[in-house]
């Protein structure tokens, strides 16, 4: 009979600590899961965090390609102008004089302009307007005058 017994509590501490494994090794791997889907959602967010900085350098970059373009462009159309000036050929001294005071006196006449605007425009439409003629004159002024030396040889 204590055989039997002893077979029995055997048995039944064999069943028990092999529920009892079970148990732990389940929880483990619950415990293991957890750690994984955590470390799952560093990557991810790790990873939104790469593509946000890589959608940012994108359009930094093109952002600075669009400028070098605007800029190349410039830079085309004074040389073309540069270009065409340059054709132009001899002709009289006095056509050369004309042409050589046109733009002083255009720009001239579009600071005159401008005064003229600031001084008899009503106060409520005096700020588009003078600021509209203060564009055009400012810019013909650093257009003509800004990069533009005269390089023909004096007759």
């Amino acid at each position: 009979m204590a055989d039997i017994i002893g077979l029995a509590a055997s048995a039944a501490g064999g069943g028990i600590f092999g529920l009892l494994g079970t148990v732990i090794g389940r929880v483990a791997g619950l415990v293991e899961r957890r750690q994984d889907n955590q470390q799952e959602r560093a990557r991810w967010a790790h990873e939104k965090d790469i593509t946000q900085l890589q959608m940012q350098a994108r359009a930094a970059a093109l952002a600075a390609e669009e400028k070098l373009a605007a800029t190349a462009g410039s830079w085309a159309g004074l040389t073309a102008s540069m270009q065409a000036e340059a054709a132009i050929g001899g002709s009289y001294r006095w056509v050369e004089a004309v042409r050589a005071l046109t733009r002083p006196l255009l720009t001239l006449l579009l600071w005159v302009i401008t005064g003229l605007v600031w001084l008899g425009a009503a106060a409520e439409a005096r700020a588009a307007i003078v600021e509209t003629t203060t564009f055009a004159a400012t810019a013909a002024t650093l257009w003509w005058f800004g990069d533009r030396g005269n390089r023909r040889e004096v007759r």
